[in-house]
C-alpha cells in the first residue's frame, strides 16, 4: 500500500473518484436541465445563467457535460466488459491447447495487434452499426488483441509451473487447468490492466462520437457533447471545454489508478518449466519387465532437437527400495525424473522404454498415473498453487481419481498432512502456500503425493534450499513412507552424504549416461574413477582439514559436445586411448575401461 501514495496514485484515485461521484449524482441533479429546451437562448456563449453556454436547442452545456458523466462511463465500461470478456479467454487458450492449436491462436492474436487501434475501433464500430452500440463493439473490440497478448504473456509463465504439471498428470481437463489454475495466478495483473482499459476506453468511444460514429441524437454522451459544439470552438471557445475536460479528466484518472496498481503489484515470473509432454512415443514395443520391477527404464533417451542430454539410460526399482541418482549439475538426473514422470519440457522427446508396474508408461491413463506416481519437485513453492488452500489442491487427487465427496476429500487431505507430521493438520489445510515454511511445504507436497496409494515416489532434489535441519528431517519423512507404504523410491540429488544416508543402491550419471551401479554401502570402494573423485571432493568428519579440498579438474561436457569415447576421459587420470576413442558400455553396473581396484 505504500507504492500507492505516490503523486500519480493518489491522484488518479481521487480523479476516479470524482468521476464515480459525478457519474451517480449528475442525472439525478442536472438530468432534467440537461435535457430542457429553451428557444430564446439558443446558442450562447458564457454568461453568468450558463457559465459555459448553451447547445443550438437553448440547453445548458455544463449541466449536458455532468449528466453525461453516467452514459460515458456506462459505456466505456461495457466496452472494456467486451474486451474482457474476449481478450483474456482468447489470450489464455495457448497455454492450455495443443501445439497447432497454440501456434494457430498465437499467430491470430500477433497479426490481430499489427492492427492500428483506431482503424480497428472504426471498422468493428462500422460493422456494427452507428450508434452507442456500434461504438461500444468498436472500442471493446479494438483492445482485445493487446489484452490477449499480456494475457498469454503471462497465462505462459503460470501454465510451465510444477502444478499446473501435476494438475495435467492428474488428468485434469483442459477447462479444470486454466480455471483452477491459470488464471486465478494472472487475475491480479489482469484486473489491473482492465482499470487502465477504463480509460483508454472512455477516449475511444469520446473519439468515436466525435467523429460522428458513436452516440447518436436525442441520447449524448462527452464525445456527442464535443461534436455538436466543435464548429463553434473558434467563436465560443468555452464551449468545448467542459467536454473535454471531463474526457481528459476521467481517462487520465483511470489511466493512472491502473498504471500505479500495476506498478504497486508487480512481481517477478516464475520460471518456465516447459509444456508436459508424454515420455515415450506411441509405438515402441513391448518390453518385458524385470521381476517384481515397479519402474523399469530401458535405453531411455531424452533429446532436445539435436541435442541429447540423457542417452540410453537403463535401471530398475524393486517395490520398497530407495534409490539414488547422483552427478554433477548437467548429469542428466533431472530430466531423467522428469522423462520418468511423463513431464519433460517442450520440445523434450524420449525414446527407450519406461515400465511402470509391468505396463508401457505410454498405455498408463493420466488419471491413474496421477495416483500411482507421486512426484516431489525440488521447490515445493512452484509445485504448489498459490491461489489456493493447500487442503484444496491435496483434495483434488480424491475427488478426481477416487471418487470422493469434496468433505472425504478434505478430511482425507487433512489425514495425509497428519502422515507428514504437520501440526494441527485440520487448520494447515486451509491455509495458503505462502503461509508455510520451506519445510512445510515439501512436507505438504510428499502429502500430495500420499493422497493416492502411489507405488513410485520421485524426489527431485527434494532438500534444495533447505536447512540442514529440515533436510535431515525431509529425507527422514520419505523414507519413512518409503518403508511404511511400500513404494518404491527414486531420490536424485548431488549429495552423496544424503544418498549414502538414505538410499540402498545408487546410480552415478555422468554426461547423461550412467557410469557406475553399486550399493550405497560400497562408495568408498566404487571402481570408476568419476565416483571415486566425488567420493574424494564430498568432504565428512574424518577428512584432514589440513589438506586442501579434492576437486575434480576441468568440466563436464556440454550435451552438444559429449566425445565418442569416454565423456569423463577428458578429465581421469586413468585414461587410456582406448577411452578416447571407444565408448565402454556398462558391464556388470560398470561402464569404464580401466577402472579403479576394488
Amino acid at each position: 500500500m505504500r507504492r500507492m501514495r505516490t503523486p500519480s496514485a493518489l491522484a488518479g484515485l481521487s480523479l476516479v473518484l470524482l468521476t464515480l461521484v459525478f457519474a451517480v449524482i449528475g442525472p439525478w441533479l442536472w438530468g432534467e436541465e440537461a435535457v430542457r429546451f429553451d428557444p430564446l437562448h439558443t446558442l450562447e456563449g458564457h454568461s453568468s445563467a450558463h457559465l459555459l453556454g448553451t447547445d443550438d436547442g437553448g440547453r445548458d452545456l455544463l449541466a449536458r457535460t455532468l449528466a453525461a458523466t453516467r452514459q460515458s462511463v456506462w459505456l466505456a465500461l461495457l466496452a472494456t466488459l467486451i474486451t474482457t470478456a474476449v481478450g483474456v479467454p482468447l489470450g489464455a487458450l495457448p497455454s492450455v491447447l495443443g501445439p497447432r492449436a497454440a501456434r494457430f491462436t498465437a499467430g491470430l492474436i500477433d497479426s490481430l495487434v499489427a492492427f492500428p487501434v483506431l482503424l480497428l475501433a472504426m471498422f468493428a464500430a462500422l460493422l456494427a452499426g452507428a450508434g452507442a452500440r456500434g461504438a461500444v463493439v468498436g472500442i471493446g473490440a479494438a483492445a482485445v488483441p493487446g489484452l490477449a497478448r499480456l494475457t498469454r504473456t503471462l497465462a505462459d509463465t503460470v501454465a510451465t509451473s510444477d502444478y499446473v504439471a501435476a494438475a495435467r498428470v492428474l488428468g485434469a481437463g483442459r477447462a479444470a487447468v486454466l480455471v483452477r489454475h491459470v488464471l486465478p495466478n494472472i487475475a491480479e495483473p489482469l484486473i489491473l490492466t482492465v482499470t487502465a482499459n477504463l480509460g483508454y476506453a472512455l477516449l475511444g468511444l469520446a473519439t468515436l462520437s466525435l467523429l460522428g460514429l458513436g452516440v447518436q441524437p436525442p441520447d449524448y454522451d462527452w464525445g456527442r457533447l464535443l461534436h455538436d459544439t466543435l464548429p463553434r470552438v473558434y467563436v465560443d471557445p468555452e464551449v468545448v471545454a467542459g467536454p473535454a475536460l471531463a474526457v481528459a479528466i476521467a481517462g487520465t484518472g483511470f489511466a493512472l489508478l491502473g498504471e500505479s496498481l500495476a506498478r504497486a503489484s508487480a512481481r517477478a515470473p516464475s520460471a518456465p518449466r516447459g509444456e508436459p509432454r508424454t515420455v515415450l512415443p506411441p509405438g515402441c514395443g513391448p518390453l518385458p519387465a524385470a521381476p517384481d520391477a515397479v519402474l523399469e527404464a530401458r535405453d531411455l533417451t531424452v533429446s532436445f532437437g539435436g541435442v541429447t542430454p540423457v542417452r540410453g539410460v537403463s535401471f530398475s526399482v524393486a517395490p520398497g527400495e530407495l534409490v539414488g541418482i547422483v552427478g554433477e549439475s548437467g548429469s542428466g538426473k533431472s530430466l531423467t525424473a522428469l522423462a520418468v514422470g511423463g513431464l519433460l519440457p517442450h520440445p523434450g522427446t524420449a525414446s527407450g522404454h519406461v515400465l511402470l508396474g509391468g505396463r508401457p508408461l505410454e498405455e498408463v491413463p493420466r488419471r491413474e498415473l496421477g495416483t500411482r506416481l507421486a512426484m516431489v519437485f525440488q521447490d515445493p513453492m512452484a509445485a504448489l498453487n498459490p491461489a489456493l488452500r493447500v487442503g484444496s489442491q491435496l483434495a483434488e487427487v480424491a475427488t478426481t481419481h477416487l471418487g470422493a465427496s469434496r468433505r472425504e476429500a478434505w478430511r482425507r487431505a487433512a489425514d495425509r498432512l497428519g502422515r507428514v507430521r504437520l501440526p494441527d493438520p485440520e487448520a494447515q489445510a486451509r491455509r495458503y502456500p505462502h503461509e508455510f515454511s520451506g519445510g512445510m511445504r515439501q512436507r505438504a507436497v510428499i502429502a500430495m503425493g500420499l493422497m493416492g496409494e502411489p507405488e513410485l515416489i520421485v524426489a527431485d532434489e527434494p532438500t534444495t534450499a533447505l536447512d540442514v535441519t529440515v533436510q535431515k528431517r525431509v529425507l527422514e519423512l520419505l523414507a519413512e513412507v518409503n518403508e511404511t507404504t511400500g513404494a518404491a523410491g527414486l531420490l536424485i540429488s548431488h549429495d552423496l552424504a544424503v544418498v549414502s544416508r538414505h538410499c540402498g543402491r545408487v546410480l552415478v550419471m555422468y554426461a547423461g549416461r550412467i557410469v557406475e551401479e553399486l550399493p550405497s554401502s560400497e562408495l568408498r570402494r566404487a571402481r570408476h574413477p568419476y565416483t571415486r573423485a566425488l567420493v574424494a571432493s564430498s568432504p565428512d568428519l574424518k577428512t584432514d582439514r589440513s589438506l586442501p579440498l579434492a576437486t575434480i579438474p576441468g568440466r563436464q561436457p556440454a550435451p552438444a559436445e559429449v566425445p565418442d569415447g569416454c565423456a569423463f576421459a577428458p578429465r581421469c587420470a586413468r585414461a587410456l586411448e582406448r577411452c578416447r576413442t571407444d565408448r565402454p558400455e556398462p558391464t556388470a553396473g560398470l561402464a569404464c575401461w580401466n577402472p579403479e581396484d576394488a
